[in-house]
């Protein structure tokens, strides 16, 4: 099941909670992004809304890998775990606590004014945010809800990694969500549009929660409220099929069959380039790719191989591991969206996985004039020549996962090769980044990496060191 928008997502959860409305809850939404979400189930169980202000304590070179959370009134919690594989002590963790409480008080100040928090006393509280990776803010806010004397704390998201669930329930009394998915790869892939959350999103669902249930055809949240007098919500990139062709002295002519996405002004393009055993329609390549687009980028994901090559098994597995023709396809690929009337002009950047990293790097080695970066995740360059390495001129992102030691040892190992390289390593991941934030971590780093290099930089946040 995917949810159209954070208010699709509210309303199926609601209907999962129909049990607690004889308690007569207050309905605490974490900012922000469960906010929306929590506006829909308190307004569909006549509950009372209100937040829990809380923050992320993320990893010093990696800030989207939680080591734990604060939330206010001073509750936190710590991922012991992620914090023995940073290798951080307990002051190094109460730094990064302290510098997260900064923005976390402006926040309340904003979001609260005055008011204090609600009056938690005996009373059935219900936490729900928009998805749940870790559950490290999660922890935090069951903590604070506890320390103002909740007497029954439910957890409630749309969607919830079932490998997080267990430890969930050692600080709330119910887990409840619409899915509970294994593997978890991203909260923003069960999204159809999963924009991020603003602070005046959160004030207008405060205001809408204090002004009771809603009416008929009520205004509600995308970039501005919006309603059926004001029109249909602004549309995202439209995305395109595309036939690429080609033509090789190892395998004659063809075409690849691609997706463009191509938002409006976009500030460059950015050419996929999936790994063995993947295709265009990879649930991890199109989740970074929708992260992209959010960056203001272009993508465009093709298929390596044609129908014919991927219906036969023996053919398709051998051609996979066949860099030399794979990068032929990529340059092939990469020539043709250059020269796109709607594409023309547009800075190019790859973003290659596993074995399609090596074919991206030699494909930059051959079209230097054409690449401004490119981005490996999990990828293997240590198939490429050292001598096609060194002729590569565009600045080159390795991301790899901290558990994925082999392949680790292979990108540290081609550094030296590379004019312009920087690696940068996801806590607690492994090869596919299957693991609970970290393929959030891949897309921040790469739209990031992409956005600094192909157009204007954008409001991302800050960038990890490696």
């Amino acid at each position: 099941m995917v949810f159209r928008d954070r208010i699709d997502g509210g309303r199926q959860l609601a209907g999962k909670l129909e049990r607690y409305r004889a308690d007569h809850p207050i309905v605490l939404g974490l900012t922000r992004g469960g906010v929306p979400v929590a506006l829909e189930v308190a307004r569909s169980l006549g509950a009372d809304l209100d937040i829990i202000v809380v923050r992320k304590i993320g990893a010093p070179e990696c800030p989207e890998y939680a080591i734990g959370a604060i939330a206010e009134g001073g509750a936190v919690y710590v991922r012991r775990e992620a914090q023995l594989e940073v290798g951080l002590d307990d002051e190094g963790v109460a730094a990064l606590a302290e510098r997260e409480a900064v923005e976390l008080a402006r926040r309340v100040r904003l979001y609260r004014g005055d008011r204090p928090m609600p009056d938690l006393a005996g009373r059935t509280v219900i936490v729900v945010d928009d998805g749940v990776a870790t559950g490290a803010t999660a922890h935090a806010a069951a903590r604070a809800a506890r320390q103002r004397g909740a007497a029954h704390v439910v957890l409630a998201a749309p969607v919830i990694a079932a490998g997080s669930e267990p430890e969930l329930r050692s600080d709330f009394d119910d887990v409840v969500a619409v899915e509970f998915p294994e593997p978890f790869i991203a909260v923003g892939l069960w999204y159809e549009r999963f924009a991020q959350t603003s602070d005046e999103e959160v004030l207008g669902c405060l205001r809408r929660g204090r002004e009771g249930p809603p009416a008929e055809g009520e205004e509600r949240w995308d970039g501005e409220w919006i309603g059926p007098e004001r029109g249909d919500p602004p549309a995202g990139p439209e995305e395109e099929t595309l036939a690429i062709p080609f033509d090789s002295s190892a395998s004659g002519p063809g075409v690849l069959d691609a997706d463009l996405f191509l938002p409006v002004g976009a500030k460059g393009l950015v050419l996929f380039v999936h790994g063995s055993g993947s295709t265009r329609r990879s649930p991890r390549n199109r989740f970074v790719a929708q992260v992209m687009h959010r960056a203001g980028l272009a993508t465009v994901l093709f298929d390596l191989l044609t129908p014919d090559e991927a219906a036969e098994d023996e053919v398709s597995a051998q051609l996979r591991f066949d860099i030399d023709l794979l990068t032929s396809r990529v340059l092939a690929a990469t020539r043709w969206v250059s020269a796109l009337p709607r594409t023309r002009g547009l800075r190019l950047g790859y973003f290659g996985a596993s074995t399609g990293a090596a074919a991206a790097l030699a494909a930059a080695a051959e079209s230097p004039e054409l690449l401004a970066a490119v981005v490996s995740r999990g990828g293997r360059p240590d198939l490429v020549p050292a001598k096609t390495l060194e002729r590569v001129r565009a600045p080159v992102l390795l991301v790899v996962g901290s558990r994925d030691e082999q392949v680790l040892l292979l990108n540290r190992s081609v550094l030296r090769h590379l004019a312009s390289a920087q690696l940068s390593i996801v806590p607690g991941a492994t090869h596919l980044f299957e693991e609970p934030g970290a393929l959030e971590a891949v897309a921040r780093l790469a739209a990031e990496w992409f956005a600094h290099r192909l157009g204007e930089p954008t409001a991302l946040g800050p960038r990890p060191a490696a």
